[in-house]
């Protein structure tokens, strides 16, 4: 029958995996911030058992203060 040379076939061109192009230039044009440094960390969904006992501990530490020398 017919047989094919190892010459006549051709694989695709391979596709491009990554490139970092101008993404530089992007991130620099609003300026590269620092993330935001807040005083006091949101608790919301956080675990309610660790919140309410967190809230006692406070409230009880501020009910016996130790004394100072």
């Amino acid at each position: 029958m017919f047989q094919v040379s190892e010459r006549l076939v051709t694989t695709m061109a391979k596709s491009k995996n990554h490139t970092n192009h101008n993404q530089n230039r992007k991130n620099h044009r609003n300026g590269i911030k620092k993330p935001r440094k807040f005083r006091n960390m949101s608790l919301s969904g956080m675990d309610r058992k660790y919140l309410r006992n967190m809230r006692f501990a406070k409230k009880h530490n501020k009910k016996n203060p130790t004394p100072k020398e």
